[in-house]
């Protein structure tokens, strides 16, 4: 099953060849009628570079070394990851998005009840957010960090405890709504001196127009705009602009991809996840995940005697848990939690398993003594029941000529560990220092060459873990006699052997990049 899953992934992956279709004049020919017309050519207009951070002017045309195309978290993560390497700061920057929010400051008071919308970021993006100086900004506003996690499946064959202590960390992981985490970076990105723009509208069209004349750039010794192409770009409010690069940000159902005419591998789960906050009458510090005959569902500590809900399962039964009443759902989420679909896994069976294998498992860590608890009661609902379906989706190429993806506009993966918004802050993290390094030696921004390379990092780590997640998506939505066994002796092995333990804990915590011994 993985390595079906892998082969589909990968069945295009060749990280040096470059792309059938890459956006060009004649691009137009790969792509559908409707799209067709927006690449027609266009004269290439020039203006100079302005220090401007005002919203972008009605019909004026401004020229940007890069464009991003898309102000959400991952996109305004970017920017932020620009404005604070030295050899990119002074790069001349548009953020398209008709979000009204990247125009205001939005006061969030900390006192307001949890959003459904959270994210649960690893040490590895909360590292990233500290280097771009927008972590002070989450800690003043709730967040719950989390240093241990259980996981078990509806059979009560095993179960599998983890602790930060394992790997001598801290913590796990830390769970944040997604309106704090987009309004960290969106105020750091606004204090600093970085030359923004930010354009309130929809990107409508986009194509390659050449040009002779050299443009210098505000980088010392550097001509980012020698090399004769940009990327003429057409808005929804009338503007257009230029660019050297276009950053596709834009999620999972990317414009930008469409128009750039890179083809995509996935399919749908026929599955739904519903989301909400709950609340308990004790605070929870803990992460769980129990895995259902219809998928997983998890309860993540937000802070404050709250919890968020992520509860995978079939469309029609999301469709009724979204509209039945608070106390039964209450009931329903407890059950799901406690005892429904099956018992709770033996603590003493488990401890007896140990103490058979003490020859492979003599240096045990400290979690793998650890029993079996249940999760804190919910006693309430604390926001609305939100529904979206699940999906796999796979960009086959992450770059063309002077475009490159990031985010879900990239990849989008299964939210059974919380992976999404990290593998996408790992993008914007890669994706800044290789156009770094690029202008240190004099590159041109836009260059497939040099957008090869951010994709030859990033596409194989996006890959092994979204085959991995797929893998267990699937190996847990079966009811099957034998593989139920393999499932409990995979439950065992995370539980007791400890290389496996610390390896499965450094990879999801972005510690490490491969998941086995690396």
């Amino acid at each position: 099953m993985y390595r079906t899953t892998v082969r589909k992934i990968a069945s295009n992956y060749n990280t040096l060849r470059v792309p059938k279709r890459t956006l060009s004049n004649d691009a137009s020919a790969g792509i559908s009628s409707t799209n067709s017309a927006k690449f027609n050519s266009a004269l290439l207009a020039c203006s100079t570079f302005q220090e401007d951070e005002k919203l972008g002017m009605r019909n004026m045309i401004g020229q940007y070394d890069i464009a991003i195309v898309g102000g959400g978290m991952v996109g305004i993560a970017f920017a932020c990851a620009l404005s604070s390497m030295p050899l990119t700061k002074q790069l001349k920057v548009a953020i398209i998005d008709s979000n009204p929010a990247l125009g205001r400051r939005d006061c969030i008071e900390k006192t307001d009840l949890p959003d459904p919308r959270v994210s649960t970021v690893t040490p590895a993006t909360i590292s990233f957010f500290k280097d771009v100086g927008a972590w002070d900004y989450v800690q003043q506003n709730r967040h719950a960090f989390f240093d241990k996690m259980q996981v078990w499946d509806y059979t009560g064959l095993g179960y599998t405890r983890y602790n930060a202590r394992d790997v001598g960390k801290e913590i796990l992981g830390c769970v944040v709504e997604n309106k704090v985490l987009h309004a960290s970076l969106l105020s750091c990105l606004q204090k600093s001196d970085f030359h923004k723009t930010i354009y309130p509208s929809r990107l409508t069209s986009m194509a390659l127009q050449s040009h002779s004349k050299e443009v210098e750039s505000k980088l010392p010794g550097a001509k980012l705009c020698d090399h004769g192409s940009f990327v003429k770009l057409d808005l929804s409010n009338g503007d257009s602009l230029f660019a050297k690069l276009v950053v596709g940000a834009d999620g999972a159902k990317s414009y930008v991809r469409e128009l750039a005419g890179l083809k995509t591998t996935g399919w749908n789960y026929s599955q739904n996840a519903i989301i909400c906050t709950v609340e308990h009458n004790v605070e929870n510090q803990c992460a769980w995940q129990r895995f259902l005959p219809t998928g997983p569902i998890a309860l993540l500590p937000i802070g404050d005697r709250f919890s968020n809900i992520v509860w995978t399962m079939s469309p029609k039964e999301s469709s009724e848990r979204k509209t039945m009443n608070e106390d039964d759902f209450v009931k329903a989420v407890n059950h799901a939690l406690d005892y429904g679909y099956g018992p709770h896994p033996q603590s003493s069976s488990v401890s007896n398993y140990g103490d058979r294998l003490s020859w492979l498992i003599a240096d045990m860590t400290s979690s793998s003594k650890e029993c079996f608890e249940v999760p804190p009661k919910v006693v309430k609902i604390a926001s609305e029941r939100m529904v979206f379906p699940l999906s796999l989706l796979h960009s086959n190429d992450y770059a063309s000529n002077r475009v490159v993806l990031i985010g879900d506009a990239a990849h989008t993966v299964h939210p059974l560990a919380g992976q999404g918004v990290n593998l996408g802050f790992g993008d914007a993290t890669v994706l800044s220092k290789v156009i770094s390094d690029g202008i240190s030696i004099g590159s041109d921004i836009g260059e497939i060459s040099l957008l090869r390379k951010f994709e030859a990092e990033r596409k194989p780590a996006n890959i092994m873990m979204m085959a991995l997640l797929d893998g267990f998506q699937k190996a847990y939505t079966v009811d099957f006699g034998p593989l139920n066994v393999l499932r409990a002796a995979a439950f065992h092995a995370a539980q007791f052997i400890t290389p496996l333990k610390k390896n499965i804990i450094s990879y999801a915590t972005g510690e490490q990049k491969w998941p086995l011994f690396s």
